[in-house]
């Protein structure tokens, strides 16, 4: 009964366009609001580039198309490179600024990957539109493409995101390394603006990719300092763990049973106790997240029509958008010189 409520509760979310992509509709906002009052995301558009820049989302299709056919790899990579740029000041392409003590530096940043494609997508759209297209709406936008070659959803991505010109290294260190409490995680994501059920939604994304060992090492051999491997972990899948890492850098698939393919899969592992990392795990362990997984591995179309949702709620999370905000930045990996 609990996952037939939870399912019908989950069909009838508010999915109105001004809660999905932040535009205001007469009947959203009250006619004696001011610009000034709205969230900055209301600026945002679906067709913001379409008399600027109207080639903008064909040039970014094509590339990550092209990319990510040479090197399959790269989908689930743009991702997380996505997911790591609007994690830390929000989405306004800091981590691809590549300046000595900048977010892209830190320790927690080098096994990200990607800045490449962006930089040859940016550099086609600067011949066509100079100065128009931001980085942080290209990695936006990328990230939805990678998604939808891997296998997973489309959605419009609203844009008019400018970039940000402030980038610190130790900032990197906010993003979630696999170890944190289930606790913890749903605070770092409520401050941004995200809930639970965003949390469990967008963890889905480790569906496809892989990570390095030393993000789960504690798992197999020292859990919380017990000097064992931890109880939660499925015993065959800790017999294949201490087989494939026998180094820290080494690479695991974060879905074990089907890798390459963008599907639910994530959270029937996690009912198996074959989720990598702990905060995967996590997620079916904790009574306040549980459900959601429970209704994610049962009827798939619920996950990819909330992946969706979700990915559009990341991509708005702190974005510049007034006129004194941020810059269209020439070259992603700098700030423009005055």
């Amino acid at each position: 009964m609990r996952l037939h409520y939870l399912t019908l509760l989950l069909l009838l979310l508010p999915l109105e366009m001004s809660t999905i992509y932040g535009i205001s509709t007469e009947e959203s906002v009250p006619k004696k609001s001011s610009k000034s009052l709205l969230p900055p995301e209301a600026f945002l558009s679906i067709g913001h580039y379409h008399t600027t820049c109207p080639d903008a989302e064909a040039i970014i299709s094509q590339k990550v198309s092209s990319w990510v056919k040479k090197d399959p790899t790269l989908a689930p990579a743009i991702i997380r490179l996505h997911f790591h740029d609007c994690a830390v000041r929000g989405c306004d392409g800091s981590i691809l600024l590549n300046h000595r003590g900048s977010e892209r530096t830190a320790y927690d940043s080098k096994t990200l990957r990607g800045f490449q494609l962006i930089d040859d997508i940016k550099g086609e759209i600067e011949k066509r539109c100079p100065r128009t297209v931001s980085c942080a709406d290209i990695l936006t936008a990328a990230a939805r493409d990678a998604t939808l070659l891997a296998g997973g959803p489309f959605w419009e991505v609203p844009f008019g995101r400018k970039d940000g010109k402030v980038s610190i290294a130790r900032e990197a260190n906010l993003v979630p390394h696999g170890h944190e409490n289930i606790t913890s995680l749903i605070a770092f994501f409520q401050q941004r603006g995200l809930d639970m059920l965003d949390l469990v939604t967008l963890s889905g994304s480790h569906t496809i990719g892989r990570s390095t060992c030393s993000s789960f090492m504690d798992r197999v051999y020292n859990f919380s300092g017990t000097g064992k491997p931890d109880p939660s972990l499925n015993v065959y899948l800790l017999k294949l763990l201490k087989k494939r890492c026998k180094r820290v850098m080494d690479l695991v698939h974060l879905d074990v049973i089907t890798p390459r393919t963008f599907d639910t899969t994530y959270y029937t592992n996690l009912m198996r106790k074959v989720g990598l990392l702990s905060t995967d795990q996590s997620l079916f362990s904790d009574a306040r997240t549980a459900p959601f997984v429970e209704a994610f591995a049962t009827q798939p179309f619920l996950f990819t029509s909330q992946f969706s949702v979700s990915m559009v709620k990341l991509g708005n999370v702190q974005v510049l958008t007034r006129p004194n905000e941020g810059e269209i930045r020439v070259n992603c990996n700098y700030v423009n010189t005055v």
